[in-house]
């Protein structure tokens, strides 16, 4: 069984805290106080201080590591017989704490800005804000730009969204490690399927007309504030609302509820990608690009024997084993390429891979779902 990595499937259903039970709940709701507390209220900032620590997030950093570090351990010892896991994992867990623990904290020591390089628009959406570019030194403006616009869709086209929800970025890191044990509680029926669809592109755009709009307020607020107000009013029907109130609105909705208390809290409930797949900006553009690009997941004709494991085992909710079924070789916006349903097929029907001009004719012309 080790060889063919299928390790931990037979135990999936049998813990009480991976199958909702009381003990999940438990669970959940802990992780909801947790990210309340830390978000809404100043409890951490005294601990913080007593430390030496500049403020709450530092702390916050330090458990983060700690649990995905943990969680990679464990994830490693059930599936760490796979080389690509063994990649995705190392490298999720070293950017994670080496450029988003400690290379915040070092460049505080420096009296330079406590930047987060692993995070980039739209998912930190302050990234390409007139008022952080102008704020940041040149080096690093110029990194947020080029990183967000320009690097980050270059890579998806390339190696697929995987390279940063996979690979990078923190959210997923978490959900790698720490929420690997709930990925078999993500749904993958159609109903689910059509609310992430639609639900993650309402974000994408709210994300895309909140930085105009703070962008549109920078440049004439201060010289043309009637226009500004013309501006708001015709958009919100509110001309008290302003750009300034929907960014601080995003930020509570979208930065703190849907990313941290229910995006994390939910793990043991609805599995660990609920921010991810339903709502991450950063997810849905990678995405969109990901269909045009080089990836997909190819499934090898007439060998799947209906198992159901790689749906069983897909954080995003895809019900792969149809496509198998179909002969289907696919890529999904939502795919992550996390590897896992090739890891735990015992048939070797499914493969990760990048399609380039040079591969045999006969390959280019598998059939392609692009869903």
């Amino acid at each position: 069984m080790d060889l063919q990595g299928q390790n931990g499937l037979l135990s999936t259903y049998r813990e009480p805290h991976r199958t909702r039970g009381v003990s999940a709940f438990v669970v959940a709701f802990g992780l909801m106080g947790f990210y309340a507390a830390l978000y809404f209220t100043d409890t951490f900032e005294p601990i913080a201080r007593s430390l030496g620590l500049r403020n709450k997030w530092f702390i916050y950093g330090a458990l983060y590591s700690v649990a995905m570090i943990t969680g990679a351990v464990l994830h490693l010892r059930r599936h760490g017989n796979s080389r690509y896991t063994r990649f995705r994992i190392g490298t999720n867990v070293g950017v994670q704490v080496l450029l988003a623990f400690c290379l915040p904290f070092v460049m505080g020591m420096f009296e330079q800005p406590e930047f987060y390089v692993s995070y980039l628009w739209p998912l930190d959406i302050y990234k390409l804000y007139p008022q952080t570019l102008e704020s940041l030194p040149p080096y690093l403006a110029v990194y947020c730009v080029v990183g967000s616009l320009v690097l980050a869709p270059v890579l998806a086209l390339v190696l697929g969204k995987r390279w940063y929800c996979s690979w990078v970025c923190g959210c997923g890191g978490l959900a790698n490690t720490f929420g690997d044990p709930y990925r078999h509680l993500t749904s993958s029926t159609e109903a689910s399927w059509r609310f992430e669809k639609v639900s993650i592109r309402v974000v994408l755009a709210v994300a895309i007309l909140t930085t105009a709009l703070v962008g549109l307020d920078f440049a004439v607020g201060a010289r043309h504030r009637d226009l500004h107000r013309w501006v708001s009013g015709a958009l919100f029907h509110a001309p008290l609302i302003g750009a300034v109130s929907i960014k601080s609105s995003y930020g509570f909705v979208v930065g703190s509820l849907l990313a941290g208390v229910f995006g994390t809290g939910l793990y043991p409930l609805l599995g660990p990608r609920t921010w991810c797949r339903n709502f991450c900006p950063m997810a849905a553009i990678l995405g969109i690009v990901q269909k045009f690009g080089r990836f997909r997941i190819r499934v090898q004709k007439d060998t799947c024997i209906s198992c159901g494991n790689c749906t069983t085992y897909c954080e995003m909710g895809i019900d792969v084993r149809g496509y198998a079924q179909r002969n289907e070789s696919f890529v999904r916006e939502s795919c992550v390429g996390c590897g896992m349903c090739a890891h735990v097929c015992p048939r070797g029907v499914l493969r990760l891979e990048n399609v380039s001009a040079g591969d045999s004719e006969s390959r280019r012309r598998l059939p392609v779902v692009r869903a």
